[in-house]
């Protein structure tokens, strides 16, 4: 008979953005554009995963930022200096029947009332209603990937021409509008913080848990249970990315997600797995052995991968760029395998001619909020790298890949280490907000051994 599973105790959650916040994101996006602009940005729509069913929807997240709508087939039309109000969201209908099947729909009068948009109707007035808001516009501003907002922008356009003989003004095009919502999404309010703090904290959570599971004998599956267990209970809606969970040389495939093999005895097991709470995500690594001991070279290499990883995060500071960041995690990582033997020479000549590369193939750190690889750009221009500001949130994650190849030390063969943390620029330095899974080796055998 199997055991009763682990019931964590519940974290408390933290409050829900609220209705005006969106409001003022809105308005900030709004005090961005020209005189008669209109932005048209439509919400996710569902996705059939076979025949009949779908897959769980979750919004698109420039929609969901802008107004904090969940719902599926809506659209924000945003009309500075409108008199009857500036934002206009067309939703779902409200059908009985449907909702009998899948659940309640706010309707035209609900987004109004639960969200603060100045003014909704549901999408069986949205023919008739949407070239009304956007006559006489002159620019819109739309989601360039996107081909429903294509179609609206080229409806609108037929729309204009036909107007012209009744005075109204052209319509002069349209322009992307993700560049400015990705620049607002950068800068995380505290609310943002708190939820992204909130997010972090379940999946530290379910780390540890997962410490303290593994065992020779498990699969790297029953791991990846144990992990989304936790997140669901804890209130997230799942993971916010698919999970990794790779034993043994697994762990050197960089985004390894079968999660089908055993667990390698004496091996090593990478896991990459973040909760995803009210759409923000969680993004944590942390590497152990399955049997709860590392072994001397295990240990060797981890030690060079912790050491760079503490160094770069405590170098996170306004100012800061991420290509130094990066840069120093490379030098230190270098040294630290010319001192193993796996590269030799100069620690520079090693950098400069990329000898490094063949153990460590990506970037040290990118943006977190909304999307796990969040929005926003790294360098103001082709040259120069952004610098770190108060409220970017970021993840640090140096790592080791070492092949299984016959020149490599016998020892170090099939061995992958990624040790990756949250971190949000503050004030004064950064906070680190995935601190409460241990990743110091005498605190990771120190956790597991309590099993």
């Amino acid at each position: 008979m199997l055991p009763d599973p682990v019931l964590s105790t519940l974290l408390p959650r933290p409050p829900a953005i609220s209705a005006a916040e969106y409001r003022h994101r809105r308005d900030a996006l709004m005090a961005q554009l020209p005189d008669n602009a209109a932005v048209v940005l439509p919400g996710a729509g569902l996705m059939t995963r076979s025949r009949d069913s779908e897959f769980a929807f979750r919004q698109n997240s420039d929609f969901y930022y802008l107004t904090g709508i969940r719902e599926p087939d809506a659209l924000l039309v945003l009309l500075p200096g409108r008199a009857e109000g500036q934002s206009v969201v067309f939703c779902q209908d409200r059908d009985p029947t449907m909702e009998a099947w899948t659940g309640r729909r706010l309707g035209a009068a609900g987004v109004v009332v639960e969200h603060g948009i100045d003014q909704a109707f549901e999408n069986a007035d949205r023919d008739e209603r949407l070239p009304e808001l956007l006559a006489g516009r002159e620019l819109l501003y739309l989601p360039l990937d996107s081909a429903e907002a294509l179609i609206i922008a080229e409806d609108a356009l037929a729309d204009a021409q036909a107007g012209l003989r009744r005075g109204r003004p052209p319509l002069k095009g349209w322009l992307d509008i993700s560049p400015l919502i990705h620049a607002m999404r950068l800068i995380k309010s505290e609310a943002e913080i708190a939820l992204l703090r909130h997010a972090a904290l379940i999946s530290a959570h379910a780390h540890r848990r997962a410490m303290q599971a593994s065992r020779p004998g498990l699969g790297e599956f029953q791991l990846q249970a144990e992990l989304e267990h936790e997140f669901v209970w804890q209130g997230a809606s799942g993971p916010a990315y698919s999970t990794i969970v790779g034993s043994g040389a697994n762990a050197c495939v960089l985004h390894y997600i079968e999660n089908s093999a055993p667990l390698c005895e004496d091996g090593l097991v990478l896991i990459d797995a973040g909760a995803e709470f009210d759409l923000y995500a969680g993004d944590i690594t942390r590497t152990f052995p399955v049997a709860g001991r590392f072994s001397d070279a295990q240990r060797a290499l981890y030690q060079v991968v912790l050491e760079a990883q503490e160094r770069a995060v405590n170098a996170v500071q306004p100012g800061a760029t991420l290509t130094d960041i990066h840069q120093q995690v490379v030098t230190d990582l270098t040294a630290g395998l010319i001192k193993l033997g796996l590269l030799e020479g100069d620690v520079q000549a090693r950098v400069d001619d990329n000898s490094y590369k063949r153990f460590y193939l990506h970037s040290t750190s990118h943006w977190l909020g909304l999307d796990v690889h969040d929005v926003g750009t790294y360098k103001l221009d082709e040259q120069t790298p952004r610098p770190l500001a108060v409220g970017m949130v970021l993840t640090v994650e140096p790592g080791l890949y070492i092949p299984v190849d016959d020149d490599i030390p016998k020892a170090y063969r099939g061995i992958g280490i990624r040790i990756e943390d949250n971190v949000v620029v503050t004030r004064h330095g950064h906070e680190v907000l995935t601190a409460d899974v241990p990743k110091q080796i005498v605190e990771i055998e120190a956790l597991m051994a309590k099993k």
